[in-house]
């Protein structure tokens, strides 16, 4: 069994005009790689008729963008020329590689009939030697994803593989990428891989892992060695469950480009300014 090695409770923070949970990046912890930022938006319930939530045009390098939708739509725009409507229960997964634009928001049909929003937004980094390729996109909705039903369990397999099943996502860097609903007594026995970071971030609910109480709103990490995690539900829950190789390099950060040095940055801003990540019109 892998040991937890920190727990965190995730803190609130504002982007923009929407109120966000963010248990990383925090003053402790600025990474645990190659997972470098952890966005947490609702649940909110939203009348019919409003705007919902919407993110405009913005760009993004050297790293992966993934919206995991847990209720409500997200309509997705880039400058590659994609366009698709990710509903409850599917994920979006950007790679940004040399650079692209893109926006995010409500969908037209969820701000119409309004209701209950939830997602996750989580920044995955990509080594030195991918930060360059050329951007791609992924979209897939809840009927395209594998499901494993346990004892009152449904371990959603996103990418990598999971008892049995693979994910439909193509990740650059063998991420495993879990989504898993859990009632009350539920019961999911989970096998990683020695020598990757592991982390879990529980939505909602209380649960035991590996025999230790976690409730909503917080961030497991493990210990590298080690080789299964056993999840234990008190109540319904909701989690989000990762794992992938760290990654040994310098990472220099600034607003949405995430590179290996502070000159790559200013690259990045320049190539931005000069319009070299596409054009994408709100």
């Amino acid at each position: 069994m892998k040991k937890i090695k920190q727990i965190i409770k995730s803190r609130k923070v504002m982007m923009g005009s929407i109120e966000l949970e963010q248990p990383i990046p925090n003053p402790e912890v600025k990474q645990i790689s190659p997972f470098i930022l952890i966005h947490h938006g609702g649940p909110k319930e939203h009348p019919p008729g409003r705007r919902g939530m919407s993110v405009g045009s913005h760009p993004h390098r050297g790293f992966e963008p993934v919206s995991f939708i847990f209720s409500g739509e997200v309509e997705h725009r880039d400058s590659l020329g994609n366009k698709s409507v990710i509903q409850e229960g599917g994920v979006q997964w950007i790679t940004s590689g040399k650079g692209i634009l893109h926006s995010e928001g409500a969908s037209p049909d969820f701000r119409k009939k309004g209701g209950t929003f939830e997602m996750i937004q989580l920044w995955v980094n990509l080594p030195a030697k991918l930060k360059m390729i050329d951007p791609s996109y992924q979209g897939f909705n809840k009927q395209d994803i594998p499901v494993f039903e346990g004892k009152n369990a449904k371990v959603n397999v996103i990418s990598g593989k999971s008892h049995g099943l693979e994910g439909p996502i193509d990740s650059l860097t063998d991420i495993m990428a879990l989504t898993i609903d859990m009632d009350v007594n539920g019961e999911v026995d989970i096998e990683i891989p020695e020598g990757k970071n592991v982390i879990m971030y529980q939505l909602s609910g209380k649960t035991l892992v590996n025999e230790t109480a976690i409730k909503g709103k917080q961030l497991v990490v493990f210990e590298q060695e080690g080789k299964r995690v056993k999840i234990n539900s008190l109540e319904p829950t909701k989690t989000l469950f990762l794992a992938g190789d760290p990654i040994d390099e310098p990472l220099a950060t600034y607003g949405p480009f995430v590179m290996n040095t502070q000159e790559e940055l200013n690259d990045a801003i320049t190539d931005f300014q000069k319009g070299k990540m596409g054009v994408l019109n709100d």
